[in-house]
């Protein structure tokens, strides 16, 4: 039970880029790079893509993937990869966004890190600083703020913390959507009902904290470009192979 899994959950309806996992980028489909990056994480010993579309399964077979077949009513892609999880001898399960075709290997292995060190720690996600203020404002950019152990207080879309004075030293930090959870958590956490902050917020991540569970949050350097419309996948393609 000491293996550790990473799953890509991917759909292929989207409201904003329909097709989105299958769109070309460098001569391969955008899936392909991050799970061809997934592979290169040392610790990881199996990469899966889980969908719930034919197009994507043939896709990613064709370019030698492991494909789990998921429902297709699923709400969020952390439904999905606990479906897949289900059927699993892992121990740790890192949930991928299937549109982040540069994430480092090293990001992947950061994230995993503190459930290697801590068999109580139930999941643990990223964190990298702010740069401008148009992140800070902008609410599609989460913001996490930690305790001194770096452990999750709160995510939010408004620029938390508030500074009331100037000059007060505090770093922002914005949310990195890359999660590894311990097996047996993930699925329970699948069963939990939506609660009031995570509705009125729209993140999921809020449920665990409002059902008292731990999410150790680990900075990494930067943020990797991730392709959410269109428009972001031709900058990376006119920004040249990575």
């Amino acid at each position: 039970m000491s293996e550790i899994v990473a799953i890509i959950p991917a759909r292929y309806a989207s409201t904003r880029f329909p097709g989105k996992p299958l769109a070309d980028l460098w001569g391969k489909p955008l899936i392909q790079h991050v799970w061809e990056r997934a592979r290169c994480a040392e610790s990881v010993g199996r990469v899966l893509i889980a969908t719930d579309d034919e197009r994507i399964a043939g896709a990613a077979r064709g370019f030698g993937a492991e494909v789990v077949m998921t429902r297709a009513d699923h709400p969020s892609g952390t439904d999905r990869i606990a479906e897949a999880a289900a059927g699993l001898e892992a121990e740790i399960v890192v949930n991928l966004q299937g549109d982040e075709p540069l994430i480092e290997p090293a990001a992947i292995e950061a994230a995993v890190r503190p459930l290697q060190e801590d068999p109580a720690l139930p999941m643990s996600t990223l964190c990298c600083p702010i740069e401008t203020l148009e992140e800070l404002a902008n609410p599609n950019v989460v913001k996490v703020v930690c305790d001194r152990r770096g452990y999750a207080l709160y995510f939010s879309r408004l620029p938390i913390p508030f500074v009331r004075d100037k000059g007060a030293g505090v770093e922002r930090f914005r949310h990195i959507g890359l999660y590894a959870y311990r097996r047996d958590f993930l699925l329970a956490f699948a069963q939990l009902p939506p609660t009031p902050l995570e509705q009125a917020e729209k993140l999921e991540q809020l449920r665990a904290l409002e059902h008292g569970h731990r999410i150790r949050v680990v900075p990494v350097d930067h943020l990797s470009p991730g392709v959410d419309t269109p428009e972001e996948l031709e900058r990376l393609r006119a920004a040249g192979a990575g």
